[in-house]
């Protein structure tokens, strides 16, 4: 069994198998708690153990979904373009949207960990959770927090996003495609934005905007919260 998942082939072919798998168990049932992201990972993480098969060697052999959530990025580029007349309409309810959307996205995290007496490192670690992984790294490495630790929260709060997300806007009475699309992307970032687009298309590439300004409103509020706090 272990000398399959070094395979690259094989290696490829369970992951999106499994996802595939989930993702239809999902759509039957539509329970939150069974998100295909989170059982895919969850499984993945069980095998590879049972079967002794370090990450690194999986992640080599899977290095191809890593690649291709580039393009994946930019084909959101067709659907902010479809959504341009509403994204113009409503610009300053965005940008307002998204800013304090970051602000109350640190200050909670700061908050809440202080009254738990979590360490500076730990809590700079957290602070970036709801941006995409590579700016959240960023922006933990560069105000001393560890960037692995960072990615692990920003999975987990994004796969917590995307799982519960739509069921918290149905149950508060969100129902405008601008607030939902804004709400999932700027709490859950690119999951979020997978499960905003399976809800609707303005949702999808409102949520796919909302990644992108609150990379930057959070990237420059960051370090001016960290200061005032600490």
């Amino acid at each position: 069994m272990k000398h399959l998942f070094e395979s690259e082939t094989f290696a490829l072919a369970a992951t999106l198998g499994l996802f595939l798998i989930f993702e239809q168990v999902y759509q039957k049932l539509k329970t939150p708690l069974l998100n295909p992201v989170l059982l895919t990972i969850i499984t993945l993480i069980v095998v590879l153990i049972y079967v002794d098969v370090p990450y690194k060697t999986f992640k080599e052999n899977t290095h191809m979904i890593h690649f291709m959530l580039g393009p994946s990025v930019v084909a959101l580029g067709v659907l902010l373009y479809e959504q341009l007349h509403t994204i113009g309409k409503n610009a300053i309810a965005i940008l307002t949207a998204t800013f304090f959307g970051s602000v109350a996205g640190v200050v909670s995290v700061i908050v809440i960990a202080k009254l738990f007496g979590a360490d500076y490192d730990l809590i700079v670690s957290m602070a970036p959770k709801s941006v995409t992984t590579p700016i959240a790294m960023g922006v933990s490495a560069q105000n001393g927090g560890i960037p692995s630790m960072t990615a692990v929260f920003v999975i987990i709060v994004g796969i917590l996003g995307a799982s519960i997300g739509p069921l918290v806007l149905e149950k508060v009475g969100i129902k405008k495609p601008l607030a939902k699309g804004l709400a999932m992307g700027s709490c859950a970032h690119g999951i979020g934005t997978a499960a905003a687009i399976q809800i609707g298309m303005v949702e999808g590439a409102i949520s796919g905007l909302s990644i992108g300004l609150m990379g930057i409103f959070t990237a420059l509020t960051t370090p001016v919260l960290l200061e005032l706090f600490f």
